[in-house]
């Protein structure tokens, strides 16, 4: 009797992507029709925003790669298509940007990616 698995997700490829602000490795993450929700203060949870695909995806990876910031993975965890992560960002200001996130994932791309992001006011 054989075992078919998923294929696994590239967590190096999350991290490197990450802190090397690379939109074209992060984007290689994704499947052709993911959707990524973001929670902040401007985009609350009873109206956050939503990007369907991944050339939605790309444009936002493009503006926020476009920003001088360091970026940093602090935790990922794998567990079978389920992905948790945390990520701190820092502008030359000194203000700090805390996100966590949730993945779903499908044959090892994700589909379905929530994240919640809070920065220093």
């Amino acid at each position: 009797m054989g075992t078919s698995t998923s294929p696994a997700f590239d967590v190096e490829a999350l991290r490197r992507g990450t802190e090397e602000a690379n939109a074209a490795t992060l984007l290689s993450l994704y499947a052709d029709d993911a959707e990524l929700r973001v929670v902040d203060r401007d985009t609350q949870p009873s109206h956050p925003k939503v990007l369907h695909g991944r050339s939605e995806i790309a444009a936002m990876f493009d503006d926020v790669f476009s920003r001088d910031l360091t970026h940093k993975v602090e935790q990922c965890v794998v567990q079978g298509d389920q992905v948790a992560f945390t990520e701190s960002c820092l502008y030359p200001d000194g203000v700090r940007v805390l996100a966590s996130s949730m993945i779903s994932l499908r044959d090892g791309k994700i589909v379905d990616h929530t994240m919640i992001q809070a920065w220093d006011e």
